[in-house]
């Protein structure tokens, strides 16, 4: 709520940013505690944070944008083929032993 009342300076701007990150955290967490859990499917959710930090670490890199999107796609895809695997395995363990 601060950084939106201050937009207009750097710190405004940072703390809005930061704020937004640590709400995304907060979701996060969620996501991956039910995602792991077998209660529910949150790979999308999942695989996007690490591709978009293989996308910001390229682009910090100064590498060309057709590799930094393709940086983002790979390790998106990875990511999410990895989480899908994972949570069908633990979602059939959990409905065994829900009866």
């Amino acid at each position: 709520v601060l950084g939106a009342l201050d937009l207009d300076s750097d710190r405004g701007k940072l703390m809005l940013v930061l704020g937004m990150a640590l709400g995304s955290l907060g979701g996060l967490d969620t996501a991956v505690r039910e995602h792991l859990a077998g209660y529910r499917s949150h790979t999308t959710v999942i695989a996007s944070l690490p591709a978009v930090t293989a996308a910001a670490t390229a682009y910090l890199a100064g590498m060309a944008w057709p590799l930094v999107v393709l940086s983002a796609v790979v390790v998106f895809a990875v990511v999410f083929w990895l989480m899908r695997r994972t949570f069908m395995r633990r979602a059939s363990r959990a409905r065994r032993a829900r009866g």
